[in-house]
């Protein structure tokens, strides 16, 4: 057993895009906290640290981790085994660091890989953050589901035979981490019947937010940081 960090590791979800929707707990832990972790990536930048921004202390030191955009596991693998190592070093010293999370820490989240390589030596918490799934269908003003429906969370690169029985067994489904997929999963959606009830909400509650029937979409469009809600059940939503 190593000796554990007088430093504190707090994995705060910051929201899907508007600054204003993340938490009490996350703005007071941010404008305190003596050093902000977070991810940055080729195509969005750092869209966390872009939405905390106007919460934070800023006298905090910065540490941003570059995280590969690859298929192949290895590079990411590697960037965040680095990330750890520099965020081990300032708890070690005894200052708390939060690692900015898009939405939710724990929802399809960055913190998962921070949580195996930290926290065998250092203390964790977790702050949560509003995800994008709920994000978005507060965008549309549609419930995701209805009383005893189920609804399905579906990563978008999962395999045509998978993802097609999955839907088949759902009234209602949010598609995630749709970016290049976006074609595929349309025409399997139209296989399902559950393209006349989707819709696509793209960067949901942020400056760029847009929403979109998924019928109305030009199929030279591919919209990338998005989400597809489905509905195909026969619930009235208007009835208790």
């Amino acid at each position: 057993m190593t000796a554990r960090t007088a430093g504190t590791l707090h994995l705060v979800g910051v929201g899907p895009g508007d600054p204003e929707l993340v938490t009490l707990k996350a703005a007071r832990l941010l404008a305190a906290v003596p050093v902000i972790a977070y991810p940055t990536t080729g195509e969005d930048s750092a869209l966390a640290l872009e939405i905390a921004t106007p919460h934070l202390n800023p006298a905090a030191a910065r540490l941003p981790v570059s995280i590969p955009m690859s298929v192949e596991r290895g590079p990411a693998r590697a960037a965040y085994d680095a990330a750890a190592e520099a965020i081990l070093a300032h708890l070690r010293a005894g200052r708390d660091v939060a690692w900015l999370c898009e939405g939710d820490p724990l929802f399809y989240g960055s913190a998962m890989y921070l949580i195996a390589r930290v926290g065998r030596d250092a203390p964790i918490a977790v702050v949560p953050g509003v995800t994008s799934l709920t994000a978005a269908a507060a965008a549309v003003g549609r419930p995701l589901a209805a009383r005893n429906e189920m609804l399905k969370i579906l990563p978008a690169p999962l395999d045509d035979e998978t993802l097609r029985a999955e839907l088949a067994a759902t009234p209602a489904a949010a598609i995630i981490k749709v970016g290049r997929h976006f074609d595929r999963v349309r025409g399997l959606l139209a296989e399902t019947g559950h393209a006349d009830g989707a819709v696509v909400v793209e960067h949901a509650t942020g400056a760029r937010q847009r929403i979109t029937r998924l019928a109305d979409f030009a199929h030279d469009e591919r919209p990338y940081f998005s989400t597809i809600l489905c509905y195909r059940g026969d619930e009235d939503w208007g009835r208790p």
